[in-house]
């Protein structure tokens, strides 16, 4: 019984491993940096030994043959960003948890061990990672505001010499206009939670990421339109480029 349960676990992990994209690689003046999409909102950075998990979400088997993590960079508060679930079956017990105050609140006491809060604004150098909070929330501000102001953090991160953001669940807003030199954005899109394509595709084109990953773009409707994201950015601007993968064949 324990051979075939051992067994049934290898032939699920290796069905999530081969549906899982292939990782792109992007040349960093200090080795290749690996960006790897899980799901939904989730994806895994590789570079310089170094593994980062953003928002580990779903099964444990999305993550099937990944390298443990280093650092774990959690948004928000919200279960398909703070998944305590995909975080206990996951390797993470040596990670280094960033996160904004209202996870550190809400995190079970076993994974604060190594634990550093940032607040919006704030920055840190964690594991030769700089790693800067970036403002994310929805606008108007109200009571039922999906993600008010100050409660997550997106991320900017520095490696080798590359800019990568990672936008969480934010509208389009002054801080993420207001982003500079920025080779690569994953951008979130799904309605009511965060931006339409329309307003995704106009905050790219006000900061001009090198390169642009839609992600987090299944709403209460199904998925956003990914081609006419890319269509608006490359009407916009043709030097950008926009890399639509597939973040939702395993879960």
């Amino acid at each position: 019984m324990r051979l075939f349960f051992t067994v049934l676990c290898a032939l699920l992990f290796s069905r999530a491993a081969a549906q899982r994209p292939k990782p792109d690689m992007i040349p960093s003046d200090s080795g290749l940096i690996t960006l790897q999409p899980v799901f939904h909102g989730s994806l895994v950075i590789g570079w310089n030994k170094q593994t980062i998990y953003i928002d580990p979400h779903g099964s444990a088997a999305n993550f099937a043959g990944l390298k443990a993590a280093d650092l774990v960079l959690i948004t928000d508060i919200h279960s398909d960003h703070m998944d305590t679930a995909a975080l206990s079956a996951l390797k993470t017990s040596g990670a280094t948890f960033i996160v904004p105050q209202a996870v550190a609140d809400l995190l079970p006491a076993r994974f604060r061990k190594h634990m550093k809060v940032l607040a919006n604004g704030e920055s840190l150098t964690e594991k030769t990672v700089a790693v800067t909070a970036i403002p994310m929330y929805n606008s108007p501000e109200n009571a039922v505001v999906h993600h008010p102001r100050g409660r997550g953090n997106g991320y900017v991160l520095q490696l080798g010499g590359k800019t990568i953001y990672i936008s969480g669940d934010t509208e389009d807003s002054p801080e993420m206009s207001g982003l500079k030199n920025v080779d690569v954005a994953f951008i979130c899109m799904n309605q009511p939670y965060t931006m339409t394509v329309r307003q995704a595709a106009y905050a790219v084109l006000s900061f001009k990421p090198h390169i642009v990953y839609p992600y987090h773009y299944r709403g209460q409707n199904g998925f956003s339109d990914l081609n006419a994201f890319k269509q608006y950015v490359q009407q916009g601007d043709p030097a950008l480029e926009v890399r639509i993968r597939k973040w939702y064949g395993v879960r």
